[in-house]
This record gives structure tokens, sequence and C-alpha cells, in this order.
């Protein structure tokens, strides 16, 4: 069973930056093994995908939102993957959940997964 923990979330004003941590803990497990990707959810509003990197690190995705500013990085012997945040804006403020998915050795697109392993969430707030 995979656990994640998300940190480093917190207030920050317009234009700053922020960098989250997601650390995965567990028994027996490679992180390489896990695509993973980071969501987001504003009050009122639907869960939103942020970003994804595939098992080996070598395939990113970007939401349409935050290209340009937010950077995924997985580092595999860590079992951590990071989500470097730039330019934040006061619409990026919403508690943002890292998730998993085991996909073993194969490519699997990792915008295109129904994850099943999440952690509790970290809340970003932006100010003007």
């Amino acid at each position: 069973q995979l656990q994640l923990v998300e940190s480093g979330g917190g207030l920050v004003q317009s234009g700053g930056s922020l960098r989250l941590s997601c650390a995965a803990t567990g028994s027996g497990f490679t992180l390489a093994d896990y695509t993973m990707a980071w969501f987001r959810q504003a009050p009122g509003k639907e869960r939103e995908d942020v970003s994804c990197v595939t098992g080996n690190g070598g395939t990113r995705v970007y939401a349409d939102s935050v290209k340009g500013r937010f950077t995924m990085a997985k580092d595999n012997a860590k079992n951590t993957v990071y989500l470097e945040m730039n330019s934040l804006k006061p619409e990026d403020t919403a508690v943002y959940y890292c998730a998993a998915y085991y996909t073993g050795s194969y490519y699997v697109a990792c915008d295109q997964i129904n994850y099943n392993y999440w952690g509790q969430g970290t809340q970003v707030s932006v100010s003007s």
C-alpha cells in the first residue's frame, strides 16, 4: 500500500513562488513504477488536474492554466515528487493533492489515468 504526504503549502503574495513536495512511503515499492500527478481543488469548484509525470519521469503534462509557470519533478531515488510553482496568481488558490497509479514498466498517458492513491492535500493561498 502506498501512502502519499504533501507538504510545502502556505500563503504567498501574487507573483510569488512555492515548492510543494509529495513524499511516498510504503513497503517494497519502487516509485519508478508509479505514474504521479498533482491535482487541485478550489472552494466550490471541481477538482482540476494540474500536472502529471510518467514513471521514469520522461513525459510530463501540464494544464494550460499552469504551463510556463509550474514545473513538476520526480525523484525516484528520494521517493518524492515536487511541484515548483512560480508567478503565482490568486486563481491558483486551492488545496493541492498528490496522486499515484501503478503502471509498472508500461507507458500510460499520465493524463488519462484514474488515479487510486491520494494524499491528504496541502493548502495554497495566493493573495492579490
